[in-house]
């Protein structure tokens, strides 16, 4: 290690399509489930979409917070419940002033936006249930903050599908220049005929299930979801070891085929965590959207990077779920490394037909059964529109 690590991952709540709460996650994630991504009707027009929803009945938003009552508000809601006993914790210890929350986004609370247009009266008025501060960019984190009756800073970040693990970053900054002691951090996106409807356009989406790394690969599956931490200094199970940006700015929805920015924000999370690439011992979460072009730039950047780690992606189980994809998926690091949840050091399995692309360089996908190493990492590596691209190191805090 460079430094000592000065940002831990000290609490965790979680829903996805994989389930809701880090036991229920943690049991299909390294049994490879896929069943939480099925065929649903009435996304596209005249086609079945394959999603991936969070289950069950989601959580209203107390009376104080109706105006932002969205599925995204609901979805975070859902992860909450989780970790209110070590946020109530948190600002016993340091106040509510002392506490930030940064959320990153893609949709933020749109779907509620979606249902006020579908109830429009003839004359052009919108529902009368409907506040148009549901479906702005910045409320999710100023909607958090409100639930918890934190005073510290508060904002969202949104650069699509980097937006939660950027979140992060700007989290842990907060507590490296000391203007909070904690933070509520990670990132929330919800089901939307928008994004949906945007990808099949795109000619990136398929209604079967997205299969990363194969040579049938044919784009992707949409889903939702919402992962948060409670980030402090204080010493925990895990900590963020290293953070790693980059933006190469190659295409609006492209991305740079020979991955420069992608291998720069991976080498520059390694370094942070003092960690050299011919030594890491560990797992790799890919980003792994199973379209052609992110799949193929991804594979060649772990061949030059990380080439022996196993890695897998986890987007067949839970569908990509956009801004919060890379907190989810840091989330799913976060289990693989927590003894209390994975106390067999199990590994996520990459779900996919088997079938390699000869025209991509062979990596070390995870099978079912395969075991994180004693002195093991987690990597997590996200992608997303306009060249943005991140990658996050976690570990056991040493």
């Amino acid at each position: 290690m460079t430094r000592p690590p000065d940002a831990h991952l000290a609490a965790l709540g979680i829903a996805c399509a994989l389930g809701r709460g880090k036991a229920a996650v943690a049991e299909a994630l390294f049994r490879g489930d896929t069943g939480g991504l099925v065929l649903e009707e009435g996304w596209l027009p005249g086609r079945a979409a394959r999603v991936g929803r969070v289950p069950g009945a989601l959580p209203a938003p107390p009376p104080a917070m109706r105006d932002d009552d969205s599925r995204a508000a609901r979805v975070i809601l859902a992860a909450l419940e989780e970790i209110r006993g070590e946020v109530a914790a948190a600002v016993a210890r340091y106040g509510p002033a002392r506490i930030g929350v940064v959320l990153g986004t893609s949709t933020s609370g749109i779907e509620a936006g979606e249902r006020a247009v579908a109830e429009m009266s003839p004359a052009g008025a919108l529902p009368g249930w409907f506040r148009y501060r549901a479906q702005e960019m910045g409320r999710p984190a100023l909607f958090l903050a409100g639930v918890l009756g934190l005073r510290g800073p508060a904002f969202t970040v949104s650069t699509a599908c980097t937006s939660s693990g950027k979140a992060l970053a700007a989290a842990r900054n907060l507590l490296r220049l000391g203007l909070c002691d904690a933070v509520v951090t990670g990132g929330a996106d919800s089901l939307c005929r928008l994004t949906l409807n945007g990808f099949a356009a795109l000619g990136a989406a398929t209604d079967g299930l997205c299969n990363p790394m194969s040579a049938n690969r044919a784009g992707i599956n949409i889903g939702e979801g919402a992962a948060l931490f409670l980030l402090t200094r204080e010493p925990a199970d895990v900590a963020l070891l290293g953070v790693g940006e980059a933006s190469d700015a190659h295409h609006i929805s492209a991305p740079d085929p020979a991955g420069l920015g992608a291998e720069a924000a991976l080498r520059r999370a390694l370094a942070e965590a003092g960690l050299d690439p011919g030594r890491v011992h560990g797992y790799l979460n890919l980003h792994a959207t199973a379209t052609p072009k992110n799949d193929e730039m991804e594979s060649q950047v772990v061949a030059r990077v990380l080439p022996e780690i196993p890695c897998s992606g986890t987007k067949p189980l839970t569908g990509h779920a956009l801004g919060a994809s890379a907190a989810l998926e840091l989330a799913f690091c976060w289990l693989t490394l927590h003894p209390a949840h994975n106390p067999q050091r199990r590994l996520p399995p990459h779900r996919w037909d088997g079938q390699a692309d000869p025209a991509l360089p062979a990596l070390n996908l995870v099978a079912e059964g395969d075991r994180l190493a004693r002195d093991g990492v987690c990597i997590s590596s996200s992608f997303a529109f306009g060249g943005s691209n991140l990658a996050l190191v976690a570990g056991r805090a040493r």
